[in-house]
């Protein structure tokens, strides 16, 4: 299997477990002032100039994931340092964490590390963080070291 549908199918697993543990923190009442999923549609809505929704906050959660942070752990997770694809994958989702830190928090009004909710919103979104960077490495290593390969196709003599 390629290296990008390999990032694809690894983001869109860490997606998957990302998502169903913000829905486990919703339903017990966790930090109920950070809603990724509302600012992500804030965000969208008004790039896109439509109405947020979260159907939008929902299908740009997933891209994210999936496409961008899939994606870019294929082509740069094998120069990030550690000796196996889970510490990567960790290493690599810390980077996104920061990223998400420093730009959207202020983006959406929650300030630099989303420290006007509280100090426990970047400690719990880190942890998210890794979690699903744990996610992804394990997923994108067992992709590229057990699944098929498609076989190189020869030229007719």
């Amino acid at each position: 299997m390629s290296k990008p549908i390999s990032g694809l199918l690894a983001g869109l697993a860490a997606t998957l477990v990302l998502s169903a543990l913000m829905l486990l923190k919703g339903s017990l009442g966790m930090l109920p002032q950070l809603n990724v999923i509302t600012m992500l549609a804030g965000l969208g809505g008004n790039a896109l100039g439509i109405q947020p929704t979260p159907m939008l906050g929902w299908a740009l959660h997933v891209a994210i994931g999936t496409v961008l942070w899939g994606l870019l752990f294929a082509f740069i997770g094998g120069m990030v340092p550690g000796n196996s694809w889970t510490l990567r994958g960790m290493l690599f989702s810390i980077g996104a964490w920061l990223l998400m830190m420093l730009v959207l928090m202020p983006l959406v009004g929650t300030g630099f590390f989303a420290l006007d909710l509280g100090v426990m919103a970047p400690v719990a979104t880190l942890v998210l963080h890794v979690i699903f960077g744990a996610v992804l490495g394990v997923a994108y290593g067992a992709l590229i070291r057990y699944a098929p390969q498609r076989p190189v196709a020869t030229a007719a003599r």
